[in-house]
Order: structure tokens, then sequence, then C-alpha cells
């Protein structure tokens, strides 16, 4: 993947590699938090943040000493030790600066920390032999996607609160559904472009 230019990288894991709507990971706070656009927003701002950092701190720590050491088996703990401290320290600074955002967002900021799309970002990486800035391009686009996602889908969810559903569809029956509807609309972007 060296010849890769990171710009293409970047874009292709916005939309026609989203870690959301196409690998389908993080989808439990992306269903849950998805209500309000507000709340959609400081929660797509807060995974964008720690995929960024956590895409380059992991770069580091597994082709710097995990492989250097031949211990490369022990990357899930260290990527997990690395995502922990990322997002405790996001949720310091959220609590410090944005009170109400820290209120909103509840359980599902510290449960950053257990989003599997942040580590299938940082595992993403080591298998596609991503290079340092490639990695860190493709955690910040993975969290722009991911952010995309999720504001789409609150603002589609604000708007069918005011809309008459069927009772059958109610609740999370038009949410899976509308999910499915956006899944389909970004996998209509992979002709243009992959990076598996």
């Amino acid at each position: 993947m060296e010849g890769l230019s990171p710009w293409v990288i970047f874009f292709a894991s916005i939309f026609t590699g989203n870690i959301l709507l196409v690998y389908f990971l993080g989808m439990c706070s992306f269903l849950s938090v998805s209500k309000q656009v507000n709340t959609a927003l400081g929660l797509g701002l807060a995974v964008t943040f720690v995929l960024t950092i956590t895409s380059a701190l992991n770069y580091v720590v597994y082709f710097y000493l995990l492989e250097p050491l031949g211990i490369e088996y022990l990357r899930y703990i260290a990527f997990i030790i690395v995502i922990a401290s990322a997002v405790q320290l996001l949720e310091m600074i959220i609590e410090r600066f944005s009170e109400p955002l820290y209120i909103n967002l509840g359980i599902f900021l510290p449960l950053i920390t257990v989003n599997c799309a942040i580590l299938g970002v940082s595992l993403f990486m080591v298998i596609r032999n991503y290079t340092f800035i490639q990695s860190v391009l493709f955690g910040a686009g993975s969290g722009l996607g991911w952010l995309l996602a999720i504001l789409a889908m609150a603002g589609i969810r604000q708007r069918l609160n005011e809309k008459k559903i069927p009772p059958a569809l109610q609740g999370p029956g038009i949410v899976l559904i509308i999910s499915g509807l956006m899944a389909m609309a970004f996998i209509g972007f992979s002709g243009i472009v992959q990076i598996q």
C-alpha cells in the first residue's frame, strides 16, 4: 500500500471504505446516540479525535515497539491500552470544557474505548501495512466518515419525529431500515476507489 496516496486513503475512508456503513464497525453508539444532532456531533467529533490520535500512537507502538521486540501478538492489548488512555484524556477535556455535552453523551463517552471501529482502524492499518502518514489520514478519514454517518442519521431521526410512522416500524425498526439504506448508498461509492 506504500504506492497509494495518503489523500486517496483519506477520502476513500470517508466514502468508499466508510468504517461504519461499509464495515459496520461502531454501530452500537451510532444507533444509540443519533437521536439529536448536537449530541451526535459531539460524539462524532470525539470519535474522530480518538481515531486520529490512536491511529498515530498505535502505529508507533506497533512498528517501533512491538515489531522490533518480536511481540506483535500483544498488539490487541497494546492498542486497547492506547485507546483507553486517549479516551480517558478526551473524557477529562470534555467534562472540563463542555459539561452539557459530557452529560448528554453519558455512558457513551467512556464506551468509545470499546467502540470496535477504533480498534478496527488500528488493525486495518497494520494489516494493510500503511505508512505513518497513511495511517494518520486513514484514522482521520475514518473518523470523519463516522461523523458524517452519525450526523446524517441524527438529522433523519429528528425529521422523523415530526412524521407519522406505522406503529410496527417505530423505534429500532425504522432506524435499522434507514441504516441499511444509508449503507447501500455508501457502498454505491465503492466503484470509485477501494483501499483494501
